[in-house]
């Protein structure tokens, strides 16, 4: 078997297959290991920009080629979206930046559209009464609204994870394109640390927006108008501010500078944060511990100084801003 030994960008990629019975341990002027010395010394250089030696001119050659992974799969989502509802006209002739926002402006809002509509008529209509009173449930004026601002915001926050595959392409990152270059106990170790330091890092952005009285003032109050169990609804889950939006999002962001991840989970738990938001916003405890679900974020849009968390409560608890919705004797279960 073949095994690719990653040098360092100055430094011609050795091809040649080890001696039998060497040892995987690099030297000093190799950065990691790909294939069969992966799983010890997985990404293991400062940045993505090391793998198979880059050339930042731009040649195809060493770490062009795997950077080229991530342009190429960039691409094929571009194909399966615009591809299916534009003419090609509109939109091959658009440079590749552009063609990636707007397909992540197509697919966030189909998402939005997609996650509110189902859910709303899961609990208002389906639902009606079970777990959100009759005289508890948004007005149809509330959620236009919520969704008049989302969609304001929407070119916005299209242009975050936009982005970030620009940096991931470019090689400013530690994305991986393939979980077989790490090996599944690497991708599980690094996916859990990547969302510990979303999490830490959302729960003090969304903190500091409410302490520091200008980002609330002028940012974050937009969101906490919905301050009411009539007034939440699926559709405030990306009711913000563009700036707000967006900088509640960076963390997904900047962990890709810290932590070796998988490029195509980044982009799906990216847009995933659309259909969390939207559950954490219909006011319904689903008492899943330890996940910080809508009872617990009811309560943050109620006393404005709880439950800042994202997924789960570990972060307040941490930090003293915990209030269980048992303490707070409130709403459905289910």
């Amino acid at each position: 078997m073949t095994h690719l030994i990653i040098n360092s960008p100055l430094q011609p990629v050795n091809r040649d297959p080890p001696a039998v019975g060497s040892s995987c341990l690099p030297p000093a002027s190799r950065v990691g290991v790909v294939s069969g010395c992966a799983s010890l010394y997985p990404l293991s250089g400062i940045y993505a920009t090391s793998l198979i030696g880059v050339n930042r001119e731009g040649r195809m050659g060493g770490g062009g080629e795997y950077l080229k992974l991530f342009v190429d799969e960039a691409s094929f989502y571009n194909r399966i979206v615009l591809g299916n509802l534009l003419p090609a006209a509109a939109w091959e002739s658009l440079p590749h930046p552009l063609q990636t926002w707007l397909r992540n402006y197509i697919g966030g809002t189909f998402i939005y559209f997609l996650s509110g509509f189902l859910w709303c008529f899961y609990i208002y209509y389906l639902k009606r009464n079970v777990y959100v009173p009759k005289d508890e449930i948004p007005t149809r004026k509330a959620m236009i609204l919520q969704i008049y601002v989302a969609m304001k915001a929407m070119p916005w926050y299209s242009a975050l994870p936009t982005l970030s595959e620009y940096m991931v392409e470019s090689g400013w990152t530690r994305c991986f394109s393939r979980i077989s270059d790490v090996g599944w106990p690497a991708y599980i170790v690094y996916m859990s640390i990547y969302l510990a330091l979303v999490e830490f890092g959302i729960y003090w952005m969304h903190r500091e927006l409410h302490d520091i009285k200008p980002l609330y003032k002028y940012l974050h109050a937009t969101h906490h108008i919905y301050n009411k169990q009539n007034t939440l609804s699926p559709f405030a889950g990306l009711a913000f501010h563009p700036l707000d939006g967006i900088l509640q999002a960076v963390p997904h962001v900047m962990a890709l500078l810290l932590v070796p991840t998988h490029f195509t989970t980044h982009m799906a738990l990216v847009f995933l944060e659309a259909i969390w938001t939207a559950n954490i916003h219909d006011c319904i405890h689903s008492n899943m511990w330890p996940v910080m679900g809508a009872g617990y974020h009811t309560i943050h849009h109620t006393t404005y100084r709880h439950n800042y968390g994202h997924y789960t409560i570990w972060v307040d608890w941490m930090f003293g801003t915990l209030q269980d919705p048992k303490d707070d004797g409130s709403k459905k279960v289910m």
